[in-house]
Formats: structure tokens, C-alpha cells, sequence
């Protein structure tokens, strides 16, 4: 393989577009089995936040050589991400402290915890940063785009996108629709609902995961000590926010509370193949040892177990999303929410309804996130994992619907998005990325 890099700098603000730029670092990688080339291939992990510099590096070991032999794979972290002029505005100390945090946000102690927390990151970013923080927006991202395209001398934009992936990429399709050649959009993000509507969406479809790994674990020996699973986790949640569980190991100095125990499941639910490492944390856990848990949270929180240092995963996602949100945060707001959610959602209601806290006192941007339609586009394929925890399957069908143009494919499986885990998938999606043809709309693939 054959890789090259470089910055391409993009107006920081578009309306102004000959003053101050921000520097987008970009990766090109090359199979030099290339013969057949079509084009690039434009890749995002999701997040917002995720380093599509790192994507790029991981995908060209996991896709086809009918691919490779077309399509060079080009990663970019987008602004304000990785080594894009990261924003980094909390501290290591802050996110180990907000990572820990289980507050009970039922209670008015609880609430005032949390939004004092809030607060004071808020206050670091905007000292930091000041006007220029309203810039790192999904909607200018997507203009960066189109720059790289431009950049790698491509007619038209092939692109890959996961997660918030599909929300960069539609925000791409509704401002350049007929730029686009193709574009897989992998754990669709629904366009539509309002924002606590799809916050709510997603909390339950953790809840649903953990009961597909719950089942899984009652058919394991070595997982089915935990008895059932689900009262075993709450059980453990709530004795950590008592007394923290102390780690071993690299992790000897930490201490496992109730809110880490939380990260810790969901990150172990973006992947079926974590499920069995998720069942022995628990179960170490449950005997008084944390580190399988605070492991699987590092995982997630992207933060380093040897130097406690955290990438600036969590600054990009508050920043992007801050500032796509247009939802307004009271104390009665969030205290009607969370008595509904941790009823309906117990193991993870309490951590989504703090979470509501985030963008508390967040200046308004003036970059709305842009609607998903998208007249004019080609044949857009939006893939739905039926049991996905993250972003839920029913907003698949609505991503599709909003575009236009969009095509669903469905795969019976578990964890965060399908493409490049299964044949089946694999196959139907080389094939639309190289014909540009999609399969039929309502098409499905195999569990297995």
C-alpha cells in the first residue's frame, strides 16, 4: 500500500471565505494493484469526533481487492478533530472526573451536579475558543468535503460514512447533491425527530442490546455465573456509586464507580465480539476487581491506560454537536425526562438524561444543522443493523425517506453497523460502489 498525507486548508468561516483558514489533515492510501481505478473513496468513523485519518489506515486491511484495485481510500479528520487543529478545551482531569459522574439528575442535588459540571466545561471552551468554536459544525465539515474531492481530482464524491458518518453525509447530499457519485451511509442517525426523541431512541436500543448480550451470556458457563444479567449490572452499578471498585494491574491506582460501570457496557455493545470480554469484567468486577470494566471504558472514552491522557474525541463531539443542537436545556426539562427514562431504561436512563446537561449554557451557532432532503442526488444506499445500540434500525428507513433517494439494506445482525463485517454485506456494497447500481430497495442480509 502506498500512502500519502497532507493539509488542505478551508475557510474557517464560509461566508468569509478569504480570512482566517483551518487546516484539515488528510490521508491517501493506494493499492499498488490499482488498475481499474475509479476514483476515490471518501471514509468517516462517526462520533462526531472519530479520526477518519485512523479509519482510512484500518479499513484497507478489511476490504475487498476489487475495491483497492478501484478506489484509493482517503481519510480525513474533520476540523477541530485529531490533527485537524484539535479542539481540546477539557482538561484530562475533567473527563476523568465527568466519565465517573453518576448523578441522579431525578433529584435537584442531582441536577445541579450535573449542570454544574457542564457549566464549567462550557466556560473553558468558550474562554479558549470564543467565536471561533460556532465553526466546528457538521455543516461546514461537509463543505471540507468538498474541498477534498476537489483536492484529489475527482468529478464526483464516493463516500463512506458510519454512524454521524450519515449525518455528514446527508448534510453533504442536501448541499451537493449532484456531486455525488455514491455514498453508503452505515447506522443511520434519524434526521427527523427532535433531538430528545432520538436521544430517547437510543437509550432503549442500548437497553435491547444488552438483552441480546444478556442472552447470549445465559448460554456461556463462564458468563452465566452473573445469574441474571441485567440485575447483576444494576446491582454492580449501584454498589460502585457506593463504594468505587478498585482496578489491578496498569489500572491499580483507579477506581471503577457506577458511571465508568455504565461506559464500560455500552462500549462492549458496539461489537458482538466483545461480548465475552464484557461477561468476564462483569464477572471480575462483581469479585471486586475493575479493570476489565475501566478497560473497556478506556476503549470507549478513547483514553490512553498508560498516561491517562484522552484524545479530543469528547471536545470535537461536544463541539459538533453543541452546536448542531437547537434544544433548549431547563432544570424541568431534565428532571420530567429522566423520572420517564431511568423507569422505561434503568441501566441506561440515568447516564442519557445527565447527558442532556452537555450543551447547558452553549452559545447559540449560527450553522443549523442542514435537513437530510436531498433533490437531485443519485441512488443513496443507508445500511440499518437490525440490533444496533447505537443508532437505532427504525432510522434507517427515515434517513432513506428524508434523502429521496436512498435505498435501505438491512443486516440481521448485532453491534454499530454492518459494512465490511458480513460476505453478504461486503458483497452488496462493493458491487453499488463500483457499478454505482444499487441492490433493490428492502434487500437484507444474513445474520451470519
Amino acid at each position: 500500500m502506498q500512502f500519502s498525507c497532507g493539509k488542505l486548508a478551508a475557510p474557517l468561516d464560509y461566508s468569509r471565505p478569504q480570512d482566517e483558514t483551518v487546516d484539515v489533515f488528510v490521508v491517501r492510501v493506494r493499492s499498488e494493484k490499482q488498475t481499474q481505478r475509479t476514483g476515490s473513496l471518501l471514509v468517516n468513523p462517526g462520533g462526531p469526533g472519530g479520526s477518519g485519518v485512523n479509519l482510512a489506515a484500518g479499513l484497507v486491511s478489511a476490504l475487498s481487492d476489487s475495491l483497492l484495485e478501484r478506489f484509493d481510500v482517503v481519510g480525513f479528520d474533520p476540523r477541530g478533530v485529531g490533527l485537524s487543529e484539535p479542539v481540546q478545551c477539557i482538561s484530562d482531569k475533567q473527563k476523568d472526573q465527568l466519565s465517573a459522574a453518576n448523578p441522579d439528575v431525578r433529584t435537584a442535588a442531582g441536577r445541579a451536579q450535573a449542570r454544574t459540571a457542564s457549566a464549567a466545561v462550557v466556560k473553558s471552551c468558550v474562554t479558549k475558543y470564543g467565536s471561533e468554536l460556532g465553526h466546528f459544525n457538521t455543516e461546514e465539515t461537509a463543505r471540507d468535503m468538498d474541498l477534498i474531492r476537489q483536492a484529489v481530482g475527482d468529478a464526483k464524491l464516493n463516500y463512506l460514512g458510519y454512524s454521524y458518518g450519515t449525518r455528514l453525509g446527508a448534510a453533504y447530499a442536501h448541499q451537493f447533491p449532484t456531486r455525488i457519485r455514491t455514498a453508503v451511509l452505515d447506522g443511520a442517525v434519524d434526521p427527523v425527530a427532535d433531538e430528545l426523541t432520538v436521544s430517547e431512541r437510543q437509550t432503549k436500543a442500548f437497553e435491547d442490546a444488552f438483552d441480546q448480550f444478556a442472552a447470549d451470556c445465559l448460554k456461556r458457563p463462564d458468563c452465566a455465573d452473573l445469574g441474571n444479567p441485567r440485575s447483576a449490572v444494576r446491582t454492580l452499578i449501584a454498589a460502585a456509586d457506593r463504594a468505587p471498585i478498585p482496578g489491578s494491574g496498569q489500572s491499580a491506582s483507579r477506581r471503577a464507580t457506577g458511571g465508568i460501570v455504565t461506559i464500560g457496557v455500552a462500549s462492549a455493545l458496539y461489537d458482538q465480539s466483545q461480548w465475552n470480554e464484557l461477561g468476564q469484567a462483569l464477572n471480575a468486577a462483581r469479585d471486586g476487581d475493575g479493570a476489565g470494566i475501566i478497560a473497556l471504558a478506556d476503549q470507549y472514552l478513547e483514553r490512553d491506560p498508560e498516561t491517562g491522557h484522552y484524545s479530543n474525541i469528547l471536545d470535537a463531539n461536544l463541539a459538533v454537536n453543541c452546536n448542531d443542537s437547537t434544544l433548549q436545556i431547563t432544570d424541568e426539562l431534565v428532571g420530567s425526562v429522566a423520572s420517564k427514562w431511568i423507569s422505561k431504561y434503568p441501566i441506561f436512563g440515568p447516564n442519557a438524561a445527565a447527558s442532556l446537561y452537555s450543551c447547558y449554557s452553549w452559545p447559540r451557532s449560527d450553522h443549523p444543522l442542514p435537513p437530510a432532503s436531498a433533490p437531485g442526488a443519485p441512488p443513496i444506499l443507508v445500511i440499518g443493523t437490525r440490533h444496533d445500540p447505537a443508532t437505532p434500525y427504525a432510522a434507517t428507513g427515515v434517513l432513506a425517506k428524508a434523502l429521496g433517494s436512498g435505498v435501505v439494506l438491512t443486516w440481521e445482525g448485532e453491534g454499530h453497523t454492518a459494512y465490511p463485517k458480513t460476505a453478504c454485506v461486503t458483497s452488496k456494497v462493493d458491487s453499488y460502489l463500483i457499478t454505482a447500481r444499487p441492490p433493490a430497495s428492502g434487500d437484507s442480509c444474513p445474520r451470519g
